[in-house]
């Protein structure tokens, strides 16, 4: 379980108060996906982050009772000094793995050949993201985080093979997936929320999301 408890969250732009979260209580049940759909701008990035325990709130209190993912994509819990062998093997000891089979799993995954035992700071962004994406998938979580907005492959191979593999994971795992596109959460989501104004609305079907989102979006 993921539990935000009377949680806000805002940041000074220089010119006004952008609100993200005011005063906002949900929860998210292991068994039940999620997809919170929100225009751009409107703070999913921070959203997601504040889930991962990456960003803190202002006010309010954010429980997990569960493992909960880094966001996809994420890239901040790497070290781009460090090769994708060595940045596995040091994570998976975070997380209490097996750095053998971690370190196994992603080089398998990522196909970077040559590259692995590269700093990643020699890598494209493309490259990065099939690293952390393999990393996410080879540790060990009960939910799993996408932000649409975060970077993405575009190498056709992984995110075929990757996906499989997500798409097999959610059968027995949750996911919550924050995007502006509502074909994309039709995909992986029973439940739908709608960040709007600071405010979460959580609706019992993805279809009830989408006519508040519609009517917000397009007038």
């Amino acid at each position: 379980m993921l539990e935000f408890d009377n949680v806000s969250k805002s940041f000074w732009t220089g010119t006004r108060r952008k609100v993200i979260l005011d005063q906002v209580s949900f929860r998210v049940e292991l068994g039940t996906s999620l997809g919170v759909l929100a225009p751009n701008g409107t703070g999913k990035t921070t959203l997601i982050n504040m889930m991962a325990g990456l960003e803190k709130p202002d006010e309010g209190v954010i429980r997990r009772d569960c493992r909960v993912s880094f966001p996809m994509g994420f890239t901040g819990g790497v070290a781009k000094r460090l090769s994708a062998l060595e940045n596995a093997r040091y994570i998976a000891k975070i997380y209490g793995m097996d750095p053998d089979y971690v370190e196994a799993y992603c080089s398998w995954l990522c196909n970077l050949g040559e590259y692995f035992n590269q700093p990643l700071g020699t890598y494209s962004a493309g490259m990065r993201a099939r690293f952390t994406f393999a990393l996410m998938l080879a540790l060990d979580f009960d939910m799993y985080l996408i932000d649409e907005g975060m970077p993405s492959t575009t190498d056709v191979e992984f995110n075929k093979k990757a996906g499989a593999i997500l798409q097999e994971r959610l059968r027995t795992t949750t996911l919550v997936i924050v995007s502006h596109n509502p074909d994309v959460l039709e995909k992986f989501a029973r439940q739908a929320a709608v960040l709007l104004d600071g405010q979460l609305y959580i609706f019992e079907t993805l279809e009830e999301a989408k006519q508040l989102y519609d009517y917000q979006t397009q007038g």
